[in-house]
This record gives C-alpha cells, structure tokens and sequence, in this order.
C-alpha cells in the first residue's frame, strides 16, 4: 500500500501526508487490486483536502475504508427490485487462437460488427469460438484492429516490456501535467461542505474511468453535465455511473449541435474526455482550439495504451489492456488456471478514474492540462507486486446507506462511501438517470 500510494502522490505532486485506512482485508488476484483501490480513492481525497487547505487554511482529516473501496471498484448500486443489464454482449470475452489467447470486446454494435467483418456473423459465443479457431493470435488482433474493431492477444509481462507500445508507456509519467499558458486566477466559490460548487464540469467520457471521475467531482458539488452522441448506449454500466450527472446528446457532425457544445465549452471549468488521442483533433476541436474557445479550462484526458508509441490511438479498455500487458497472463499462473485470468473487477478503469478526477482537483484555478491512460495505471499495479490474500468480510447491510436513490429503472440503494473527509461529505444531489435525459445547458 504504502508504495503505490506514495507514487500516486507524487505522480500528483501531493505531499506524503498519512492517511487513515480501516477495516482490512483483499479482493482475491495476483495484484494487490484493493491495494490500488484504496490508493487512488485517498489521493482523491486528498486533493480536495489540499484544495480546502489553500482556500480556508484548514486540511482536513482522511480515511477510506479497505472493504467499501473494494465493492465501490465493481459497483455501488444495490438495485430493489429490479436489476442492472448484462455489462457484456453475448459474444465478447476470451477465445483460443491457434496459439494462444486473444479477447474480442464488442459491447459496442459497431465493435461487434468489426470482428463480424472479419471472423463472420454469429449468433452465440460457441460459433464465434470456432471461427477464432483457425486464427493466430497476432494475425486476428491485427485484422479485427484494422477493421476498426477492438481486440487483445494474450501476452505476459516480459513480451509487453519487449512490445514497441510497452517500452513507450514505461517511459511515460503515471500523470502528464502540462501548463497551457498562463491564464488568471479564478476565485474560488466553494465551501467546507461542497468544495467543488460553481465549478462546471463537461464530460465527454464513456465506459468506464472518465464516468468514474466526474462521478466523484459530482459527489463533491460540481455542475456535471455529461455529453454522447445520439445513438451511444451502455446499459450495463449507465446505472453506475451517471449517479449526480446531467446526461445530454449532442452529434458534434452536425453544425447546430456544434454551436452548442461550443457554447458550453466557453463555459466549462473543467472538460474530461476519454476519445483516442486524435479523435478529437478529427472533429475540429484539437488543443489549440480547445484553448481558444475556452482560455484557463482545466483539460483532463484518458485513452487505453498512451500517448506515444505506435498504438496511441488505438482502440482500447480495460480488459484489453489486461490482457495486452501481461495482467491476464499472470492472473492465470497465479490461478493455476488453463485460460486467461484478469483481475475481479475492472481496477484499471476505476482507478485512473480517480487519478483523473484528483488531476482535475489539482489544475483549479490556474487551468492547464493532465493524460493519463490505462496502460500507465496497469504498469504502477504490476510493478507494485502481489498484495495480502487475507479475505474480505462479506458485504451486509450495514455497508448500503439508508437513503433509497429513486432511479428511473427503481428504487435502489447505494452502497456507504469508502472515503471520509472531515467537514466534507461526499454525496450526489441527483439519482442516475438515463443518457439524453436532459437539455444540453449549464445551470
């Protein structure tokens, strides 16, 4: 705990300050999952600790709690009476090549109709199993790759170190802060209890680190409206993650709806976005424009293997790169298992969505910029070894809050939240809500 924390402090040039961790206890897997969990949920904090203590002199105390860190990094929604979708398609997950192991991800239709174009129309896993069949593994990543797919071979650690794209994120910093000028101060307008009031929050991100990140900026008061294009849909994880958002559609093609996301652009604190390295560049809205339409914006971004190297702007997420870095590999000798292993939950997503969420925390008032990316995250869990196979206590009915969020799927409850900051409560003011449920407009 104690190296991974230090290095996520001072990859977010945060002082080595004690932070309390209770209960105890780990999720089962070849890392120290929990570890990062708690982790990258304290230095959260303790960005907004150090943002109370600059604008009243007062830091607060921090404590996060082992066992909800851990659940918070699967899910925190505790439906009554109904249930959250299937986060998969049918047809996504591991298959065996003729040499190995690869990982087709087509929760997306046009993912799925990608690595159709290539291994051929399916209607079951079974027939998809035996298409993968008669591939390499490298031949197939490439073909679905090329056909604007997204897919994974199976690799262990040592071939990613080997690997053109491994050797570009080892040399990449855990955060990219970049100054982007010097813009003026800007007063801040929060208090002790919602630090983050006033400070408007578009969020361009999607499954699953960036919802992560603005999911917690929203705990904290921010003004978060999140914006998709007009047919995207994630009905596994929409539930989790628009929990204190503002959900609009916006196609960024067509010229009106251009006119609005710049008008709100003008007016944002704070853009995240999680688009492939140069999709946004593509649209018209690259740094120097995003500068220029909006001077002092704090500008916080992800994409799944870096931001150099051969595969910057490929396609990626979580799991992927599970598997490209030798995560998925490991997990299976750890196992004793005859197929990949990843790790329990989707830690690198949840993570690098708070060391996003801290970065934004951090670039307050002075604008600025920070990337970070899966693939940098998966390299600090790897490098920070195994962590305790002490078992965690089953969740009960202490963990889930008192209060029933009404969502418009149910009734649900959300789970308590593992972080404490003295004075500062970290609680959402709207339910999850669907995406394009609102107008594309600021409060």
């Amino acid at each position: 705990m104690t190296d991974l924390l230090t290095s996520i402090q001072a990859a977010l040039g945060l002082p080595h300050t004690p932070i309390a961790f209770t209960s105890s206890g780990a999720l089962p897997s070849a890392f120290a999952v929990t570890d990062l969990a708690c982790a990258s949920i304290a230095t959260a904090g303790q960005a907004v600790s150090e943002l109370l203590q600059q604008h009243t002199g007062r830091l607060p105390h921090l404590e996060v709690d082992r066992r909800l860190a851990s659940f918070w990094f699967a899910t925190s929604i505790r439906p009554l009476g109904w249930s959250v979708p299937p986060m998969w398609d049918p047809v996504a997950g591991d298959y065996a090549t003729q040499d190995g192991w690869i990982r087709l991800h087509t929760n997306a239709p046009h993912h799925r109709a990608a690595a159709e174009t290539v291994l051929g129309a399916v209607d079951n896993r079974a027939a998809m199993a035996s298409h993968v069949a008669r591939w390499a593994k490298s031949d197939l990543e490439q073909a679905v790759v090329d056909a604007g797919g997204c897919a994974a071979e199976m690799r262990t650690w040592a071939q990613w170190q080997a690997h053109p794209q491994g050797q570009a994120v080892n040399a990449e910093p855990l955060v990219h802060f970049e100054n982007n000028g010097h813009s003026p101060e800007k007063p801040w307008r929060g208090s002790v209890a919602r630090p983050l009031a006033g400070i408007k929050v578009l969020d361009l991100t999607r499954v699953l680190a960036g919802p992560v990140a603005s999911r917690f900026l929203a705990g904290l008061g921010a003004d978060v409206l999140r914006i998709d294009p007009p047919t995207w849909n994630e009905p596994g994880v929409i539930p989790e993650v628009t929990l204190g958002k503002r959900c609009a559609r916006l196609d960024l093609h067509a010229p009106a709806d251009r006119a609005v996301f710049e008008h709100l652009l003008k007016d944002a604190d704070v853009l995240l976005h999680g688009y492939r390295a140069d999709a946004l560049e593509r649209l018209g809205y690259g740094v120097a424009e995003r500068q220029r339409l909006a001077p002092g914006l704090v500008d916080v971004c992800l994409n799944a293997y870096g931001w150099s190297g051969p595969w910057q702007n490929r396609r990626g997420f979580d799991s992927l790169v599970q598997m490209s870095s030798g995560i998925a590999e490991a997990g299976m000798h750890w196992k004793r298992a005859d197929k990949p292993t990843p790790l329990p939950l989707q830690a690198l997503d949840h993570a690098t969505g708070y060391l996003m969420a801290a970065s934004a925390i951090r670039l307050l008032g002075t604008g600025g910029s920070a990337r970070l990316s899966l693939a940098r995250t998966a390299k600090l869990l790897i490098e920070a070894g195994a962590g305790t196979d002490e078992p965690l206590h089953a969740e009960d009915e202490n963990d889930q809050g008192i209060l029933v969020e009404q969502t418009p799927w149910g009734p649900a409850h959300r789970l308590q939240v593992p972080l404490k900051i003295t004075g500062t409560p970290v609680e959402w003011e709207l339910p999850a809500s669907e995406l394009g449920s609102h107008r594309a407009q600021w409060w």
